[in-house]
């Protein structure tokens, strides 16, 4: 089993977040989310480099598997299952933090994996992954400057709206705190901008 230094849990915007997919979709959610953030802290600034690409290598080695010879007893494998034919965007994500590991590309193939495993999402969700996915995807990870009108996403992809809304707030240095940020999740929830 891949060594870990302890469960990492979203946050709590990003668990209301992903309460505002439907049901049967916040599986893929949770798992993309809970991923990214095992990812992150294998990852993190100073841990050995050496050390870091070995946690990353056991999950690449995972998704070049399909989902049925993955080893049980792993809650976060259990939870990424439904994502079995998008193996390629989540291996995408552990090379992308591979990459800003070794300090390559100053994380630049990190936010095409982030934003493949978007469309990803948006495809395992029956959706068509257009270029509004990849806008807001990128507008979430400040990775392009907001336009002026938010890009329209449907309901299916509500957590990314609140996601991108959030991350945008704190970019904007609104003031923040539980209630705030409860009430900006509340209507970028019911209104999707």
């Amino acid at each position: 089993m891949e060594p870990s230094e302890g469960d990492l849990a979203l946050s709590p915007p990003e668990r209301l977040a992903v309460l505002y997919a439907p049901r049967r979709l916040q599986a893929l959610w949770e798992g993309f989310l809970l991923l990214d953030r095992r990812l992150a802290d294998a990852a993190r600034a100073g841990r050995d480099p050496l050390m870091a690409q070995l946690r990353l290598a056991w999950w690449r080695d995972r998704f070049d598997q399909s989902a049925a010879d993955w080893p049980k007893g792993e809650p976060l494998l259990a939870l990424l299952t439904p994502w079995d034919g998008e193996r390629a965007a989540l291996r995408a994500l552990v090379d992308g933090w591979e990459a800003r590991v070794v300090g390559e590309d100053g994380g630049a193939e990190l936010g095409k994996a982030r934003i493949g495993a978007m469309t990803a999402l948006a495809r395992l969700s029956g959706l068509q992954a257009d270029e509004h996915v990849r806008r807001a995807s990128a507008e979430w990870l400040g990775l392009e400057p907001p336009l002026a009108s938010a890009p329209i996403l449907p309901g299916a992809l509500r957590p990314l709206a609140i996601l991108r809304g959030m991350a945008l707030r704190e970019a904007a240095g609104r003031p923040g705190g539980p209630l705030r940020d409860f009430l900006a999740i509340l209507r970028i929830g019911l209104l999707g901008r």
